[in-house]
């Protein structure tokens, strides 16, 4: 590969890698003199000398408990180099339907197509069918590191004609990536406490040898896709399940035949077991007519309607609870960059809730429990979807 190539690659990733996250520490600190930066991590990648930061570890509360290993900005650049680069030749593997992480996908189309799924094999809601949810058991801790490589590997070398980047240099970083030891130097943040709760599937620290992925890296995204790519082609192709969607480790099968639905449940689950070392959630088996709903996504997603479920409900009545306190001990008055961060805040939710049958939850929350002092910044729009700065 040109050596010119890669380091403007590398600039690249680097400007991918700040994108949103230019105010934190870490990116303040690399962008002091980046260029040289950048050209001492180009020369530690070509010599092999590249070596991974400790990540810093803590535990994220929202929407739920989850575990985060947050890398060293530097090693952020090389999540995104490496992305760019292979992101696009498995994207030409991926079904459709495979809705996590993926430009023009996203929850928001995950939860349209399971809503379309059942009407299309409900004919329109007038014939029977049934809705199989299913869930893999801790699957980020559970995914097996020789395995996941096995399969980088193999596509990438599929690809290699059509490469326009050193593909031996690049698995040299993935292989860097998936097979290191995220826990030991890590550095914690918070209390012991904070890991109160947390089943020891959803984190690292008990992980099995070899196995796992840390929550909030760009690659373990990207990975988690690839790991499961052949599972959902089975699904689709070997199964032949037409109506099948799937966001992360959260799949949907809709069928005419509940029985079948029954029957391929041992099937799904021998697969995982053999194929992936994985097991199906023994606890998360939903399996009902399609009048009942499906919980999918954060909604419950009905005949005619698709409603928010209550735990984002709950989360925005407290973040307007939040932003009500602030302002009560800000006596009042708010900063041109404060009110961006409220409407950017309350807006993400009314931009969310705004797509389903929540007209009237929406007015409630916005005239009944935001303070009406904010009525001096701001003003609703019509049909409650969106706040407004005033002047």
């Amino acid at each position: 590969m040109d050596s010119k190539k890669l380091l403007y690659d590398l600039f690249q990733a680097y400007y991918d890698a700040r994108r949103n996250k230019r105010r934190t520490i870490n990116a303040l600190a690399f962008e002091i003199d980046y260029e040289t930066k950048l050209f001492e991590l180009y020369e530690e990648i070509k010599s092999g000398k590249y070596k991974i930061n400790p990540s810093i570890c803590f535990i994220s509360f929202k929407p739920v408990q989850r575990e985060i290993f947050a890398a060293d900005f530097r090693d952020r650049i090389i999540h995104h180099l490496i992305y760019n680069y292979i992101s696009p030749f498995f994207e030409h593997l991926f079904i459709n339907d495979s809705y996590s992480c993926r430009v023009g996908k996203g929850t928001s189309l995950g939860i349209k197509r399971v809503d379309h799924f059942t009407r299309s094999c409900s004919g329109n809601y007038k014939k029977d069918c049934w809705i199989l949810k299913l869930d893999i058991k801790g699957y980020f801790m559970a995914i097996d590191h020789s395995v996941l490589y096995q399969k980088v590997e193999k596509t990438l070398n599929r690809f290699k004609g059509e490469t326009n980047f050193d593909v031996d240099l690049i698995l040299r970083l993935i292989r860097q990536v998936i097979f290191h030891n995220h826990i030991k130097d890590c550095r914690l943040k918070g209390t012991k406490r904070d890991w109160q709760g947390l089943p020891k599937t959803k984190s690292l620290f008990w992980a099995g040898k070899n196995k796992g992925l840390p929550i909030g890296n760009l690659t373990s995204q990207l990975f988690g896709n690839v790991y499961l790519n052949d599972f959902d082609h089975f699904i689709k192709y070997k199964l032949g399940c037409k109506y099948y969607g799937r966001y992360v480790d959260d799949f949907v099968i809709v069928h005419q035949d509940k029985e079948y639905l029954k029957s391929i449940i041992p099937v799904l689950r021998k697969y995982l077991q053999d194929e992936l070392s994985l097991e199906l959630h023994p606890k998360k088996i939903y399996l009902q007519h399609f009048s009942r709903g499906v919980p999918f996504l954060g909604t419950i997603i009905k005949p005619h309607r698709i409603y928010i479920r209550n735990r984002t409900k709950g989360n925005f009545y407290k973040k307007i609870e939040y932003w009500n306190n602030f302002l009560a001990e800000n006596q009042r008055k708010l900063t041109e960059e404060t009110i961006g961060q409220f409407l950017a805040s309350i807006n993400s939710y009314l931009g969310i809730m705004g797509q389903y049958s929540t007209y009237k939850l929406r007015k409630k929350i916005l005239t009944e429990n935001l303070s009406p002092h904010f009525d001096d910044y701001v003003y609703i729009e019509n049909d409650y979807v969106k706040l407004t700065a005033k002047n």
